[in-house]
């Protein structure tokens, strides 16, 4: 073959595969996590740059003085950041232990059993997510003020479990339904008593649902201003109560580092029940008894 006849072959190889059609579904998931990516980040861009300025004037592009007065503020230890912290890692981890404890029997339960009722009780996990949430925290109010739990710390978490129970439920729940109770029936065979059964074998099981539905109890108390605010009534101090000050007051600079700290956490926390989600991907569960 000479060489004018495989150049010749060359371009209509060049044509043949220019006139394909492409398949565009192997770009289109990779847009969509683009945009959702975007979607997160973009808000984030006026808050970065909100705390490292000192003043920002309509229609400037940037800032045009700069300052790091806003996160001097947040890490001074003579500020109220740092008790505001404290208070939301206490709450937050306290609700969702106790929302774990609670929810995950009751998970199981819905996601085993099949009784009359069900959907009910099913629709019933919905209501806090149906009546607004300012309308029952005042109903729990008035129930705190008799049982004095108002002004704790103890009345402030029972507040927040009542809207994060739902979300470990309904997670245990998925788990459950999906892995019946033959495995847990096989390792009573093998002799070992309930409580065995249920901590080597269902326990470690129910793990990817026990994260999930933790993560968002976490989260759901972290994110919590009405119910904090009334029910602890400014006694106890939690990040959401200091943005809102802030933001009330005007002074953007610190409002915005307040509201890079609250984030943060958030995300840290979402990172790590991912990494332990992808931990237990394939595990069986199966321990020595």
């Amino acid at each position: 073959m000479t060489a004018v006849s495989e150049r010749a072959v060359m371009r209509e190889r060049a044509i043949v595969v220019a006139t394909m059609p492409r398949d565009r579904s192997r770009w289109w998931p990779s847009l969509i996590v683009a945009a959702w990516c975007a979607l997160i980040v973009l808000p984030v861009v006026p808050l970065v740059i909100w705390s490292a300025a000192f003043s920002w004037r309509w229609p400037d592009l940037l800032p045009g003085e700069w300052s790091g007065r806003a996160w001097r503020y947040v890490f001074s230890p003579t500020t109220q950041v740092r008790p505001g912290l404290i208070g939301s890692v206490t709450v937050g981890v306290l609700t969702m232990l106790l929302s774990v404890v609670i929810g995950t029997p009751a998970g199981i339960a819905l996601g085993r059993m099949a009784f009359r009722g069900k959907r009910a009780l099913e629709m019933l996990l919905l209501a806090p997510f149906i009546v607004p949430g300012l309308v029952v925290t005042m109903g729990i109010q008035i129930v705190f003020i008799r049982w004095r739990l108002t002004d704790t710390v103890q009345g402030v978490v029972l507040a927040h479990v009542m809207p994060a129970l739902p979300y470990v439920i309904v997670s245990v729940a998925g788990v459950a339904a999906n892995l019946g109770v033959q495995v847990e029936e096989q390792a009573r065979s093998l002799g070992a008593t309930s409580w065995q059964a249920f901590r080597h074998v269902t326990l470690p099981l129910l793990r990817p649902g026990l994260a999930v539905g933790g993560l968002f109890a976490f989260l759901v108390s972290w994110g919590q201003y009405t119910s904090t605010l009334l029910i602890g009534g400014g006694k106890v101090q939690t990040l959401p109560l200091l943005v809102y000050t802030f933001t009330r007051s005007g002074d953007n600079p610190i409002a915005a580092a307040l509201a890079l700290l609250f984030v943060a956490p958030a995300v840290l926390a979402l990172v790590l029940a991912s990494r332990a989600l992808r931990g237990n991907r394939g595990t069986v569960g199966a321990r020595r008894i």
